[in-house]
C-alpha cells in the first residue's frame, strides 16, 4: 500500500495535547533544522491571530516576498495548513514532504508536533522569504515556539482554553508572553490592564521594545461593495486612506497590529510600505465572516470574544436585522455566554453539532437551555447540514452559523468550492 500523509496524520490524535518543547526540538534535529534557514514572524493570542496573519501574509506578498503562512486549525483539507504565496501546498510536495517526515520520525510525535516540523520542510524547500507562523494552543510550551523570529505579535488577551493556560487573564498572559524572543520586536493589540502588565514585566526581562498600536480603532469608515458580496471597509488611520477586504470592528483592531508590523518590517528589509498596505483590499480568510450565497454568513468565532466581534460586525452592517443563528459547540467552551451574545441578534436558534469530530461537544438540548435563559425561541438537530437546511426553511431570514471552525469547515465543504477554501 502507499503510503499517504493525510492517512498518517489520521493515525495521530488531532487533539490530544502535549504541552512542551522537547519532542518538537528533537523532531526538528532529526529533520535537519529547517528552521534555521527561514524567517519567522511568530504570532500569539486568543482570537485574531489567522485574520492578523492572513492580513500580514497578503501584505507582505503585495510587497513582493514569497510568502509560508501556518496556520490551524484547518477548515476542510490538512493540506490547508501550509500556504505558500497564498496557495494551498500541493499534494506532490505534501506527500514528498510527509514520506520524509514519517519516515524519519514514526508516530512518536502529536500531530500538531508532525505538522509544525512538516511546515518549516515545505516552507524551506519552496525558499520562502518569510513565514508567518501561528501559534497553536498558548505560546511559551507550543511547539511552534521552537523558532527565534524577527518579530513576534500577541493580537489579545481573553479566557479561552483555560484547562490548558490557566483560569486567569493574567496566568493566559503569562502563556501568550512565553513567545517573546531575546531583543526580538513585540507588537501588541488591546489588552486587558492584567495581561498589559504581564506581557510588559515579560518584555522587559527579555530586553524587548514592545510597540504598542498608535491610534484608536477607527469608527468612521465607509463600506464598499466586495466581490463576495461582504462589503470592504474604508477608514482613515495615521493619516493614510486604507481599504480593507475583512468587515468589522474587530477586523479593524487586527488592521492596527499589522500596521504596526509592517512599519517596523519595512524599515528591517527594506521594501515599500504603501505598496504594502494596497494588500489590504485584497486579503481573504475563510470562514470568518464570510458569505454563502444570498442568505448565510459563516463565522468560526467559538469563544465569548469572537461571538462578541460578530455581534458587532453584524450591527454595522445589517443594523437592527435579525437573524437565524446555526450554533455549535465544544463541551470545553463557554457556551452560555456565547449563546447570550449572539442572542442581540438572533431571532430564532437551531443548535447542532461541530461536526464529525471525536470530541466531546454540547448536545443541542444542552444548548437549548440557554437560549431558554435569552428568551430565544430555538430548535436543535445533531447533524449539521440538516440544521443548516431547518434554519433556511424556517424563514426568509439570514442565516447566521457560528460556534466552530469544525463546523464551519463542514458547511463549506458542501456550500463552497472546494478551491476557495483551500486558496487565499
Amino acid at each position: 500500500m502507499s503510503f499517504s500523509t493525510s492517512a498518517f496524520f489520521d493515525r495521530l490524535e488531532m487533539f490530544s495535547i502535549r504541552l512542551g518543547l522537547e519532542s518538537t526540538r528533537e523532531l526538528a534535529h532529526l529533520a535537519g533544522n529547517p528552521e534555521n534557514s527561514l524567517r519567522f514572524i511568530h504570532i500569539a493570542g486568543t482570537n485574531g491571530k489567522g485574520s492578523t496573519g492572513a492580513m500580514l501574509e497578503r501584505t507582505l506578498r503585495e510587497a513582493g516576498f514569497s510568502t509560508g503562512f501556518y496556520t490551524s486549525p484547518h477548515l476542510i483539507d490538512v493540506r490547508e495548513r501550509f500556504r505558500i504565496n497564498g496557495k494551498t501546498v500541493d499534494e506532490e510536495t505534501f506527500e514528498y514532504w510527509g514520506k520524509y517526515l514519517a519516515d524519519i520520525a514514526g508516530t512518536k510525535y502529536s500531530y500538531f508536533e508532525y505538522a509544525t516540523v512538516l511546515a518549516m520542510l515545505i516552507f524551506k524547500a519552496a525558499k520562502c522569504d518569510v513565514v508567518v507562523w501561528e501559534t497553536g494552543l498558548g505560546g511559551r510550551l507550543c511547539a511552534t515556539n521552537i523558532v527565534t523570529p524577527q518579530l513576534c505579535i500577541i493580537t489579545n488577551i481573553a479566557l479561552d482554553h483555560t484547562d490548558h493556560l490557566g483560569d486567569t487573564i493574567a496566568k493566559i498572559a503569562a502563556e501568550k508572553a512565553g513567545i517573546i524572543k531575546r531583543g526580538v520586536p513585540l507588537v501588541c493589540g488591546k489588552l486587558p490592564d492584567d495581561a498589559k502588565a504581564v506581557i510588559e514585566a515579560r518584555a522587559q526581562e527579555m530586553d524587548v521594545k514592545v510597540f504598542p498600536c498608535r491610534e484608536a480603532v477607527p469608527e468612521k469608515y465607509t463600506l464598499l461593495p466586495g466581490d463576495d458580496g461582504v462589503p470592504l471597509q474604508k477608514f482613515t488611520y495615521d493619516n493614510r486612506e486604507i481599504t480593507l477586504a475583512l468587515p468589522g470592528r474587530m477586523q479593524r483592531e487586527n488592521f492596527r497590529i499589522v500596521y504596526e508590523a509592517l512599519e517596523i518590517l519595512s524599515k528591517q528589509w527594506n521594501f515599500n510600505f504603501e505598496t504594502a498596505l494596497e494588500g489590504l483590499s485584497k486579503v481573504r480568510w475563510p470562514g470568518r465572516f464570510q458569505r454563502i450565497g444570498d442568505r448565510m454568513i459563516l463565522d468560526g468565532g467559538h469563544n465569548p470574544d469572537g461571538t462578541a466581534a460578530l455581534a458587532e460586525a453584524l450591527n454595522e452592517l445589517y443594523p437592527g436585522e435579525k437573524f437565524t443563528t446555526v450554533y455549535a459547540a465544544f463541551a470545553n467552551k463557554n457556551a452560555g455566554e456565547c449563546v447570550q451574545n449572539l442572542s442581540k441578534f438572533t431571532e430564532q436558534f437551531i443548535f447542532t453539532s461541530p461536526g464529525t469530530w471525536n470530541r466531546k461537544a454540547f448536545k443541542p438540548e444542552e444548548l437549548i437551555s440557554f437560549a431558554s435563559q435569552c428568551n430565544i425561541p430555538a430548535n436543535g438537530n445533531p447533524v449539521p447540514l440538516k440544521a443548516v437546511e431547518e434554519a433556511l426553511k424556517i424563514s426568509p431570514r439570514r442565516v447566521i452559523i457560528s460556534g466552530s471552525l469544525y463546523l464551519a469547515g463542514e458547511v463549506l465543504q458542501h456550500y463552497m468550492p472546494l478551491e476557495s477554501t483551500l486558496d487565499i
